[in-house]
């Protein structure tokens, strides 16, 4: 059996100064991509790269893109700067990966446009995002090689879920500070500007925004996919493990910086070092065997040696259409565009 063979292509990827993003980018450079990636400090990303033995800004592959995804207009500025340099190009691969989480804040933090900082970033800015780049992302004519005869592979949009966002699974059950859950969406129904804070209209728990801009995220995925059925775009969430040692935790305290990899290496088993997610994530991106619309990718909750990717069940909070299609049309009038 001969197995599908595709051409590199061109990936926007988000927050590559450090971790997942960064190993990503490693990852697909090595498989002949071009990158570009978006960082609101893209000389931090590029000194980042250069440690990895990744080229620099003079190699045609990979290049550097400001973009605060926690500000809505930076994320328009940066699209039209992006646009005018592919030159008729097209994207073939969208990975929105970037994330702050900031568990210690004692009242929320707002965005240029007044939103909460978690959900403006996480959730906000790379929905935003998805829609500048839609149209570009049609116009994809990636190769693939079928062993018969040559076919164009389809683009990706990919976006970084977690387990602390799905239900079905443990993580998704924690109650510190409480399980994602939208409620019934007062918040975004209300505005989302101060007073307001959370996605239910409640008091704010930082750790809770987090949670709940990452459900958004996912939520998203799933929505694009009904939306865009008749589309030659694909649409997939990933949850490539616990990478537990990532600056995504430098806002926590020291000792959980210290004791949380290490529970994750000894006691859950669910360790993924930066290398391996940064791989899974190209995988996701690049393979044609992930070539799945509407799939929430995971490798379990505890890992094993080459373990193999699964389709994972995703709970109700994540799948009931009638609350996907409340979260895009209140957030098609957060970022200020028609549904």
């Amino acid at each position: 059996m001969v197995s599908l063979q595709a051409a590199p292509g061109t990936v926007l990827i988000t927050g590559t100064t450090s971790g997942v993003g960064l190993y990503a980018t490693k990852a697909l450079v090595d498989k002949g991509w071009k990158v570009i990636a978006a960082n609101r400090d893209p000389l931090r990303a590029q000194a980042a790269a250069e440690v990895l033995g990744l080229p620099s800004t003079s190699s045609r592959q990979l290049e550097y893109l400001y973009m605060d995804l926690g500000d809505l207009d930076s994320v328009r500025d940066s699209v039209k700067t992006l646009l005018g340099s592919l030159d008729g190009g097209s994207l073939d691969a969208l990975v929105c990966n970037a994330a702050v989480y900031l568990p210690r804040l004692k009242k929320p933090r707002r965005s240029p446009q007044g939103y909460e900082i978690s959900m403006a970033t996480n959730h906000l800015g790379h929905f935003l995002l998805i829609q500048l780049l839609l149209d570009s992302l049609r116009k994809s004519n990636r190769p693939v090689w079928t062993g018969r005869r040559w076919a164009t592979e389809p683009p990706r949009v990919i976006i970084l879920g977690t387990v602390t966002a799905n239900y079905k699974e443990l993580g998704g059950k924690i109650p510190i500070p409480a399980p994602a859950d939208l409620g019934d969406l007062s918040g975004f129904q209300n505005g989302f500007l101060d007073p307001i804070c959370m996605a239910n209209g409640k008091k704010f728990k930082p750790g809770k925004a987090y949670k709940d801009s990452k459900l958004c995220n996912m939520i998203t995925t799933q929505e694009l996919h009904r939306r865009y059925q008749d589309s030659p775009i694909l649409f997939s969430s990933l949850y490539p493990g616990c990478v537990a040692n990532t600056k995504l935790f430098r806002n926590t305290p020291k000792i959980f910086q210290w004791l949380f990899p290490w529970f994750q290496k000894l006691i859950t088993g669910g360790f993924v070092s930066q290398k391996l997610a940064g791989k899974r994530v190209a995988q996701v991106v690049a393979d044609p065997e992930f070539a799945i619309s509407g799939v929430h990718w995971s490798w379990g909750n505890r890992q094993r040696k080459n373990r193999q990717q699964f389709s994972q069940e995703l709970s109700e909070r994540v799948t009931d259409p009638c609350t996907s299609k409340l979260v895009w049309e209140l957030s098609m009038e957060l970022i200020n565009m028609k549904s």
